[in-house]
This record gives structure tokens, C-alpha cells and sequence, in this order.
């Protein structure tokens, strides 16, 4: 055997309804909200993508010449 029998391995205790229920829903709530943060990632990503080559074909736009200002009088 690898490890000795303790009395805190031996007996494991097992968890109440509520709190095995409440662990569950908290495992698919973060499991849901894990899978949307992929989703909303992957979209940035390929609009980004999508955005970069638009601006790579389109030609910059002329600087436009600064304002002179008015001498006060």
C-alpha cells in the first residue's frame, strides 16, 4: 500500500442534498459562462481578423492641413 489508513482518508464525508445540488449548479453555471466567454472570444477574434483586412485595402485617408488661428485682436 502507498499510503497509510488515516482516520482522514479513510472516511470521507459525503456531502448534504443542498450542498450537492448547489455544487452541481455551480459547476454548470461556470461550465455555461466558461463556454460563452469561448464563444464571445472567438467572434472578437475574427472580427478583428474581418476589420483588419478591410482597413489593409482601403487607402488612408488624407491628413487634413491644421487650423490656423485667428490672431486676437
Amino acid at each position: 500500500m502507498a499510503s497509510s489508513i488515516t482516520k482522514d482518508n479513510l472516511f470521507v464525508p459525503s456531502q448534504n442534498k443542498a450542498e450537492a445540488k448547489g455544487d452541481m449548479t455551480t459547476r454548470v453555471a461556470h461550465s455555461i459562462l466558461h463556454a460563452e466567454v469561448i464563444a464571445r472570444e472567438a467572434k472578437t477574434a475574427r472580427l478583428r481578423a474581418a476589420r483588419l483586412a478591410i482597413e489593409a485595402t482601403l487607402e488612408p485617408a488624407p491628413a487634413k492641413p491644421a487650423r490656423r488661428k485667428k490672431p486676437a485682436a
